[in-house]
Parts: structure tokens; C-alpha cells; sequence
């Protein structure tokens, strides 16, 4: 009985091993991999995992942190890019940054 109980033990374990740890993910492109391409920005996305936190769920503004829903009409992309990188009240300065900042920036313009 005992011999048994450690041969089922050994075999799940061998088992339970062979399923787990191994990574089979594909690793994220590279623009070297696109042929020189970058991928593109999912700039609504980005908004979504950064901003509405602050500006409400549908950027309709909450508190002391104004409404994105038509900032385009208030500011160009510049000076949206320029609030993003530098911050400005109670947004503190490179909550985004870099392609990610040129994308939001260039999608917020477009909401008047």
C-alpha cells in the first residue's frame, strides 16, 4: 500500500511538473521584426489605463481635475503634449511619455 501511495505521489508530481513554468508567449514585436515599422499606439487605451482615474471614467472630469472631452477645443496637441510631459495643477509631470505621449496627445486634440 505504502509502495503505491508513492507511486501515484511520484507520478502526479512528475505530472503537475511537466504542466508549469514554461513561458509560451510570443514576445512582443520589434520594429526590427516589422521590417523598420512601429507598431501602433493604442493612444484610447493608453487614456484609459492612465487618465481616468483623475478625469472620471468617461474623461467628463472629477474634483479639481478638469474634463478631456473637448480639450482639443482649449488646446492644440503642443500644448496638450506639453501638460503631459510637464504637468500642470494636480497632474504631476510624465505619467506618460515618449510615443505613448505624442499618441494620447494627438488623440485628445481631436476631442472637441
Amino acid at each position: 500500500m505504502k509502495k503505491q501511495l508513492m507511486t501515484i505521489l511520484f507520478g502526479a508530481a512528475l505530472v503537475l511538473g511537466a504542466c508549469g513554468g514554461e513561458d509560451t508567449t510570443e514576445p512582443e514585436p520589434t520594429p526590427e521584426d516589422n521590417g523598420g515599422e512601429t507598431t501602433e499606439i493604442d493612444a484610447e487605451q493608453v487614456v484609459q489605463q492612465n487618465c481616468i482615474s483623475c478625469h472620471g471614467e468617461n474623461l467628463e472630469g472629477a474634483g479639481n481635475f478638469p474634463s478631456l472631452n473637448d480639450v482639443g477645443s482649449r488646446l492644440s496637441q503642443d500644448e496638450i503634449r506639453m501638460v503631459i510631459e510637464n504637468g500642470q495643477g494636480a497632474m504631476p509631470a510624465g505619467i506618460i511619455e515618449g510615443d505613448e505621449a505624442d499618441a494620447v496627445a494627438e488623440y485628445l486634440a481631436n476631442m472637441k
